[in-house]
């Protein structure tokens, strides 16, 4: 389903999974939004589509009625992974429980919070010309690929409460509780939209580049979010922070539409940060690879016809999560969770 080579004239695009985890309940939700290489060498200002339109970096275009809307990605180099201290985590995930209380310990004010998988930071050339969807891919776009018959999946659409009432969500919410093999006929319906194998999900280093937006801050918008720019966990921020209480923020405790809030970026893909957890190509190793280049990225991706246990990079965070730092990587698997299971 994926492609192989980088045509000069013609684009290759890619597709990213998001899935959302509520943390009061055994349940893993994932939605998908679309990433994409496009064709032509890094360095050029315009590329050209299968469908011979010239497009620009920043440009935004939809090739067909149900393709999502792409965003053409800068190609340029960046710096890859968390800085040191970057993460406001408390606690010292990875190192000797609490004699007392048996729960990680919390970290003395002068010990640098380093979360061994978000290292080590690396600069990365994007040397693959390519476009990633503006928003996470919708019940609706899912949908149009069920009624046309190259989708076998009909997810559930609603969530739980924290109280146990279902909450439905529309056509216009990301699609959530698809798994990767899901994922993958939709990128091979996608495909087959625009008559080449261009889509396919995204690398970690294309997604954390689109995300960070040429930033090198916390969030794209900055070292803070607000409720107003991403859609997070008011109590697990103030669970972060320690008891500090934040009255500007807010718990949702579900997905919003994807064209709700002020989330978009400097270079307009939203809702990078909360909302839906993302899925990525990248097998999930216990540190990143440091690898030099995107297209090594994406050959490394290749090159394990299955990940071990089926582990691939995930990104982004949820709606109940707190704050989600870009350089933060999470773990998805390849088969479903059902919601309702708590």
């Amino acid at each position: 389903m994926e492609e192989s080579a980088i045509n000069k004239d013609h684009y290759k695009r890619t597709v990213a999974g998001t899935g959302f985890t509520p943390d009061f309940l055994l349940a893993t939700l994932v939605s998908i939004c679309l990433f994409f290489p496009v064709g032509g060498n890094a360095g050029e200002t315009l590329y050209r589509l299968v469908n011979d339109r010239a497009i620009a970096p920043l440009e935004h275009f939809r090739e067909c009625e149900h393709c999502p809307e792409m965003i053409v990605m800068p190609p340029v180099t960046f710096m890859m992974g968390a800085i040191r201290g970057e993460s406001r985590t408390p606690f010292n995930m990875y190192g000797p429980l609490d004699d007392t209380t048996l729960v990680p310990r919390v970290r003395g004010p002068d010990e640098i919070n380093i979360i061994p998988s978000e290292h080590p930071r690396h600069p990365v050339k994007m040397d693959i010309p390519y476009a990633i969807a503006r928003n996470e891919t919708t019940r609706a776009e899912w949908m149009a690929c069920v009624d046309d018959g190259g989708c076998t999946y009909v997810p559930d659409h609603w969530v739980l409460q924290p109280r146990g009432a279902h909450a439905p969500l529309g056509p216009n919410h990301p699609v959530i509780n698809v798994s990767y093999l899901d994922v993958q006929e939709y990128v091979a319906w996608l495909n087959a939209q625009v008559g080449a194998k261009v889509y396919r999900l995204p690398t970690e280093a294309e997604w954390e580049y689109a995300a960070r937006a040429g930033t090198q801050t916390r969030f794209a918008q900055g070292d803070d979010l607000t409720a107003d720019q991403a859609n997070f966990s008011r109590r697990g921020t103030e669970q972060l922070r320690r008891g500090v209480l934040m009255p500007n923020l807010v718990d949702r405790y579900q997905p919003v539409p994807v064209d709700k809030l002020d989330a978009a970026n400097a270079w307009g893909v939203r809702h990078m940060s909360g909302n839906v957890k993302e899925l990525t190509l990248s097998c999930w190793t216990d540190q990143h690879l440091g690898l030099a280049t995107d297209s090594a990225y994406l050959a490394n991706s290749r090159s394990q016809d299955s990940c071990k246990w089926g582990r691939r990079v995930s990104k982004g965070g949820g709606t109940i999560t707190g704050w989600i730092i870009y350089g933060r990587r999470g773990v998805c698997v390849p088969w479903r969770q059902d919601v309702w299971k708590i």
